[in-house]
């Protein structure tokens, strides 16, 4: 996550829990729920990035047909953003 000058010397996961406290955006596991009602299946990987200023979760898993999912949400909306997937080999 790129750090703006405001958040220097704090960790990720402190950053992170501020903007959920000051409203900021959404905490990670409202966005959990909304990818795997839309997606069932296996949490790869879940990061909260900056993405030139916007904070956005990237989300990855593995659905229950084998798909590896990678999902784009507006951090502080909840709107998916982008959704691609790769089929299995």
């Amino acid at each position: 996550m790129a750090c703006p000058t405001a958040w220097a010397g704090e960790s990720d996961h402190d950053r992170a829990r501020r903007a959920v406290e000051d409203g900021r955006i959404l905490p990670l596991r409202e966005i959990l729920t909304r990818a795997e009602t839309a997606y069932p299946g296996q949490l790869i990987e879940a990061e909260l990035e900056d993405d030139h200023g916007k904070l956005i979760y990237e989300i990855k898993l593995l659905t229950k047909d084998g798909r590896l999912m990678k999902l784009i949400y507006d951090a502080a909306s909840g709107e998916v953003l982008k959704v691609r997937q790769r089929d299995r080999p």
